[in-house]
């Protein structure tokens, strides 16, 4: 093993969302409660890269606690019915590191029974921790409760882990916690946002071969 503890993203990283699920939601939800009102799947993958999923609501669409909660409703009504498919090449990561006696974890704006749900459905290995929408604010990306849990939890340095994510949430997490983060590419084809993961971040793999790859040396 390379690392102790691999920490994976949920979405556009293990599986193939928010092109086909979070991404048409939210057009079906501006459509109902803000008439006149849309997205560009761009634009949707280059908001929640920057300032991120709630500044975005807040900021461009004027939403309230409340309306956000409510929207949190309307995506967790849609995303039941559902279910993305996992990246060619994912699991046969997941399954190697499980074998060698390493962990799988999740660090994911989804809600922990969604993921859960999506790795029992494409036949992932069960993660060893999760870390879902669910929680308090404070122990969600960005911040760096979840890394700093799992390092507690399992008695690991942060040597021992490595974070793979698509978005700079996964990235700020990463570096508040002074883990190794892998940038991955292979959800997008967004130039800003591949040109500052390849800036910021040392490692970026922009295909799953790529990565896996990189596992094995």
């Amino acid at each position: 093993m390379k690392y102790k503890c691999l920490v994976f993203d949920h979405d556009d990283t293990v599986v193939n969302s928010t092109a086909t699920i979070h991404h048409p939601c939210f057009v079906e939800y501006l459509k109902e409660f803000y008439p006149g009102e849309t997205i560009s799947l761009e634009d949707y993958f280059l908001l929640n890269f920057e300032p991120g999923f709630i500044p975005m609501c807040r900021e461009r669409y004027g939403m309230t606690d409340e309306d956000l909660a409510f929207e949190a409703r309307y995506w967790q009504d849609y995303v039941k019915n559902h279910i993305p498919a996992v990246y060619p090449g994912i699991r046969a990561i997941m399954e190697k590191q499980k074998a060698a006696g390493g962990l799988v974890c999740v660090v994911s704006h989804s809600f922990d029974y969604n993921i859960r749900r999506d790795y029992a459905a494409n036949s992932l290995p069960e993660p060893d921790a999760v870390y879902g929408w669910e929680r308090p604010e404070a122990q969600r990306k960005p911040w760096p409760f979840p890394l700093e849990d799992i390092m507690r939890r399992f008695s690991l340095r942060p040597s021992e882990l490595l974070m793979i994510d698509d978005l700079k949430p996964g990235y700020d997490m990463a570096l508040a916690a002074k883990v190794d983060f892998a940038a991955v590419g292979w959800s997008n084809d967004i130039a800003p946002i591949e040109a500052f993961m390849r800036k910021n971040s040392p490692l970026y793999f922009k295909t799953v071969p790529e990565f896996s790859a990189f596992l094995e040396k």
